[in-house]
């Protein structure tokens, strides 16, 4: 079974946000970059379940501009065996990114396609299930456990909802979005480093893929939440009341 791993280069999760000055977004000019955490998380599962014997190739898939490919790099030390670049706009709505990866579902034929259940920089939390509608694949998503039965071709899938776990039953291929407490990604070792330069990676741009690029969203501006206010020290329980009712108006 072939495995395919959708990943995203995002703002650094240690990074200080700094919104640009005329407010169209956000500033990525000489800020550190790397991989989405939830999409490290979905590529360690797919190199453990590889190494168990149940899959016999990781495909790492990214998409953007050209300097995407450091994270693909960053993927195929880790453990994948080959890469996928789209070459594309750096601000694909979720829509656009489904349609391209139903197209490399097309051309590849994974067993199963796994997505970090949303990125860190817009918190869409919709490309893994617009893919799954578009392919009619069953998904599981905000995955924290995945076991796989390769004689029955069954994922089941422990997944996380606010009443506690869920557990499913996909037939495969299928799709599942991966959450924090799946696993902990390992760490590129400098001789997987090194071995991944000359892993292969394989170039598309959309046009190639028959997919149109665009976006029913625009937008208008971005700006920094407002700042807390400082907290006030109350004298007594008759003074929280008066202040939730008349200031707060909470009661």
């Amino acid at each position: 079974m072939k495995i395919m791993v959708a990943v995203k280069r995002v703002v650094d999760y240690a990074v200080k946000i700094r919104i640009k000055p005329d407010k169209s977004g956000v500033e990525t000019q000489n800020v550190k970059m790397s991989m989405n955490p939830f999409c490290e998380i979905a590529l360690e599962e797919a190199l453990k379940i590889k190494e168990s014997g149940l899959a016999k190739e990781v495909v790492a898939v990214t998409m953007g501009p050209s300097n995407c490919v450091d994270t693909l790099r960053t993927g195929l030390a880790m453990g994948a065996d080959r890469g996928i670049h789209v070459e594309a706009a750096p601000d694909l709505v979720p829509l656009s990114v489904a349609k391209v990866l139903k197209k490399l579902v097309e051309v590849e034929n994974p067993g199963l396609l796994l997505l970090g259940k949303q990125a860190i920089d817009d918190d869409c939390n919709q490309t893994g299930q617009m893919i799954a509608g578009l392919l009619g694949w069953p998904q599981g998503t905000f995955a924290s456990k995945v076991v796989l039965d390769k004689e029955k071709q069954v994922a089941t899938v422990d997944r996380e909802v606010d009443g506690g776990l869920e557990t499913l039953c996909l037939d495969l291929p299928a799709v599942i979005t991966t959450d924090l407490r799946l696993n902990q990604p390992r760490y590129a070792t400098l001789p997987n480093i090194m071995k991944a330069k000359s892993k292969p990676i394989k170039k598309y741009t959309p046009e190639e893929l028959n997919v149109e690029i665009k976006s029913d969203l625009e937008v208008v501006q971005v700006t920094e939440p407002p700042k807390r206010k400082v907290g006030v020290i109350l004298s007594s329980v008759d003074e929280l009341i008066d202040k939730l009712k008349n200031e707060a108006h909470v009661i």
